[in-house]
């Protein structure tokens, strides 16, 4: 397991559920995320019931000066991180035409831009020590046409794809991980309670099993990981569904 592990939106939701999962397993932890008071109660938490080291790194990575704080981190060979997990993110509505052009601009840049940027900043430094893993946290829209959400996470998945062909070799992996709706804050924050999702119950995951899940086909090195049977061959079928019904499947749920 990794001697330290760097999260990004770890205040909540997967971020935390892998902060978690980690620490139960002895990794220390860099925390990052907006939420100081959030990020702080956490770490506590965290320290308390682990005994782990946490770092506790406050950042908006869509402000380039506090962004280039965490690539330093990353980066920084006399504190090696050894996992690294690109988890920050938010969501829109579907409705690209009628969505502010500036918001969508900056949903793209922490989706895509981000990661991209902590993705080379770790890969200097892991590459140079011959180890080191690379979560990119994508989702199943990256399989089924949902808007620019869906754009950005096949970027992300096809990314980490070339990636880990062309550096696991050199002792590096990089897996995408493509949850399905799973039972977070995410839905709530863009404005959506719990039960008002438009999503049957049966697609619903729980957070611990999808960090369980896709924190063993990261250790095997898988370049991506679908967490549930139920989602692999939703995948699996998408793949022969017309553009018009996969478009109708993309709109499920907001």
């Amino acid at each position: 397991m990794a001697k330290t592990a760097l999260i990004t939106g770890a205040s909540s939701g997967l971020g935390a559920e892998y902060a978690r999962q980690l620490a139960a397993r002895g990794a220390h932890l860099v925390l990052v995320a907006r939420d100081r008071a959030a990020l702080d109660d956490h770490a506590a938490r965290l320290r308390r019931t682990y005994g782990i080291e946490v770092e506790v790194l406050v950042a908006d990575l869509l402000k380039p000066r506090q962004l280039a704080k965490v690539v330093a981190r990353v980066a920084d060979p006399e504190r090696p991180v050894e996992m690294l997990v690109n988890n920050a993110g938010f969501g829109l509505p579907l409705a690209f035409e009628r969505n502010d052009i500036e918001d969508e601009v900056e949903h793209l840049r922490l989706h895509v831009e981000v990661p991209m940027r902590l993705t080379h900043a770790a890969l200097g430094a892991m590459l140079g020590r011959g180890h080191g893993r690379i979560v990119n946290i994508a989702s199943v829209a990256a399989f089924i046409p949902r808007s620019t959400y869906g754009a950005c996470k096949g970027w992300l998945v096809g990314f980490s794809r070339w990636a880990n062909g062309r550096y696991a070799p050199s002792g590096v992996t990089v897996t995408a991980v493509c949850p399905g709706y799973t039972h977070t804050s995410f839905h709530e924050r863009i404005g959506l309670p719990p039960g008002q999702e438009g999503v049957p119950d049966a697609l619903w995951l729980n957070a611990r099993d999808v960090v369980s899940e896709s924190l063993r086909d990261v250790s095997r090195g898988r370049p991506v990981s679908i967490p549930s049977l139920r989602y692999k061959a939703l995948v699996a079928l998408a793949r022969f569904a017309p553009p018009a019904l996969a478009s109708r499947l993309g709109e499920r749920g907001r």
